[in-house]
């Protein structure tokens, strides 16, 4: 398999900015990995620190000073990666509720509707029920919304299906957290959000708005939820996004279903 990717980011910042990236791909365990990342300050090329996370996701840091800023990345990456094996922190840190994923509120609607479920069975039925429970409307939801907010609201994009997702999952103590991702087939093509759940020994992808095939998807950030996951994270001084564009290609376009089990790659 191989999969080609890019982002392009251009915005204007109001003075000095301390910037956290997390765009770049994740560091393959497999496979290659050809890219390249080119950062402008005003039209002047800057460095940024790279700052590796327990899971291989690879931030960008910098401070950059009022003006036009524009980041620019692509990657290439052959191959597929392992499977990330489950470590001993995994297991509490997500097992607990978190800011965007409130497990701990959602416990009895995980009861009600999934008791009895296990495995397979039980991340078909969940990534189900919330595909048929929500629409997806582009726009509806706001940054602060979590899952009981999106339950209620029964609609929102693919970050509030995964933390629904995530939520419901965590509740009936299954491992569970949020995946960004490059999603070649994605229409609009944008950054993706998918859960990611630990089942029978592996961490396996559920996206229950069903709009990429599973296989092709490209690990970028792993976390919690959205607050770990964010491409853009901003602190010191405002900036107002400008241009935002997004791809992702794959040589072959797999035919996904929601039933497999299907690890990220």
């Amino acid at each position: 398999m191989k999969r080609s990717v890019s982002a392009h980011i251009a915005f204007d910042l109001d003075g000095r900015t301390d910037l956290v990236f997390a765009v770049a791909a994740a560091r393959p365990t497999a496979g290659d990995l050809t890219e390249t990342l080119r950062i402008l300050a005003d039209g002047h090329e800057v460095q940024a620190e790279e700052i590796v996370d327990q899971h291989g996701g690879r931030m960008h840091h910098l401070i950059a000073d009022a003006g036009r800023l524009t980041f620019d990345y692509s990657a290439t990456v052959t191959g597929r990666s392992e499977p990330i094996a489950l470590a001993p922190l995994d297991e509490i840190v997500y097992l607990r509720p978190s800011r965007y994923a409130e497990s701990d509120i959602l416990l009895p609607t995980a009861l009600a509707e999934f008791s009895g479920l296990s495995g397979r069975d039980l991340l078909a039925g969940v990534s189900s029920w919330v595909g048929s429970h929500l629409r997806y409307v582009p726009g509806s939801s706001e940054p602060t919304d979590g899952a009981r907010d999106t339950l209620l609201d029964r609609r929102g994009v693919c970050r509030d299906y995964a933390h629904l997702v995530v939520a419901l999952l965590r509740a009936l103590d299954v491992p569970a957290r949020l995946v960004s991702v490059y999603a070649p087939g994605l229409e609009p093509m944008d950054f993706h959000a998918v859960a990611e759940a630990y089942v029978d020994g592996e961490w396996h992808v559920v996206d229950a708005t069903a709009l990429a095939p599973r296989q092709s998807l490209l690990r970028i950030a792993t976390g919690r939820d959205a607050a770990d996951t964010a491409f853009l994270t901003n602190h010191g001084g405002n900036l107002r996004l400008t241009e935002l564009s997004v791809t992702a290609v794959v040589d072959e376009l797999p035919v996904d279903d929601v039933r497999d089990f299907v690890s990220l790659g």
